[in-house]
């Protein structure tokens, strides 16, 4: 929002230098602050060990994938407003630099109005409800954006479209936080802000051949039915119901006396686990372990196995290799 103001008063160029201004606040906040960090039982990853480790468990992951695949919807459609509004402001709206920055203040006041209310639309909806409700509410911008001739019409407009911007992108990263253990959090949002900002980048470039070729109110047109064709995605890609959960590791296991020297890095190490179970079990156990299986492979097992021991039914052997 001020930014948008800024860039109505001043001019672009003081948009800028308060932008870089703005930064130095938050690189003194940064190089003071010192935080306590819990002591680690680990060896550091390699690099390309820990991206691995990152992408297999998104790979892994059912329900992050949904919010990836929802945040790079949402992306794609939604950028062609921000994209397109230059062309808005000069060509639809008839207006110049000034018309351009109270339009841009417009969605950002909408996108702080948005951040206030998201806590409160949390406590009272769904997360699929907030998220279709998110992706309806650009669309309506998008289209008033293209058959809109007025400025005040589209800075209305924007501004329902800036709080749906922030309460989507911001439901998806609650969402991913609270689906991701701590240890590999941080890879796991860098994954989930790749699908959505490359999403936008995008979905700027083949709004803006559209415009090009179409014309603005074209291009905004058809990106609002993408946007509303992304919320239909739901019924078939719902996004999970937020819930507080504690992914910690439980760090229960007591090392065993060995005879080997062992370092952290030693392995891998093979895994055996021995379950007896009743015959009417066996199915409710074999759904049980099939999604621990995926569990064991999206942190890390190779080579999972369950087999059932011929000489006395009721043992089932779980078997797989760590690679430390």
């Amino acid at each position: 929002a001020i930014g948008g103001i800024i860039v109505a008063a001043p001019g672009t160029a003081a948009a800028f230098a308060a932008n870089a201004l703005s930064s130095v606040g938050l690189i003194i906040v940064l190089a003071r602050w010192k935080p306590d960090l819990p002591a680690s039982t680990l060896p550091r990853e390699t690099l390309g060990a820990a991206m691995g480790a990152g992408l297999r468990y998104v790979a892994m992951s059912p329900n992050i994938g949904k919010v990836l695949v929802r945040g790079a919807a949402f992306g794609f459609s939604a950028g062609a407003v921000l994209a397109l509004l230059p062309l808005v402001a000069r060509d639809v709206v008839k207006g110049d630099a000034l018309t351009y920055g109270i339009m841009l203040g417009a969605f950002g006041i909408g996108a702080v109005g948005g951040a206030l209310i998201s806590v409160r639309l949390r406590q009272i909806l769904s997360s699929e409800t907030m998220v279709r409700m998110a992706f309806a509410g650009f669309a309506l911008c998008a289209f008033n954006a293209a058959v809109s001739d007025q400025a005040w019409q589209t800075s209305l407009g924007l501004l329902i479209g800036g709080a749906c911007w922030v309460v989507a992108l911001a439901h998806f990263n609650v969402t991913v936080q609270m689906s991701t253990p701590r240890w590999v959090v941080g890879r796991v949002l860098s994954v989930y802000q790749t699908a959505t900002f490359g999403g936008i980048a995008l979905g700027s470039w083949i709004w803006g051949v559209v415009a090009d070729a179409q014309g603005a109110e074209f291009a905004l047109t058809a990106a609002a039915v993408t946007m509303l064709a992304g919320g239909a995605i739901g019924l078939l890609l719902p996004l999970p119901q937020q819930a507080v959960l504690n992914l910690d590791p439980l760090n229960r296991f007591k090392e065993p006396h060995l005879a080997l020297d062992l370092k952290l890095r030693s392995g891998p190490i093979a895994i055996m686990i021995e379950y007896i179970i009743r015959e009417e079990d066996v199915p409710e156990f074999l759904a049980t372990m099939a999604e621990r299986g995926r569990i064991r492979r999206r942190d890390g097992a190779r080579n999972w196995t369950l087999a059932r021991d011929l000489e006395n039914p009721a043992i089932w052997i779980e078997h797989y290799h760590t690679p430390t």
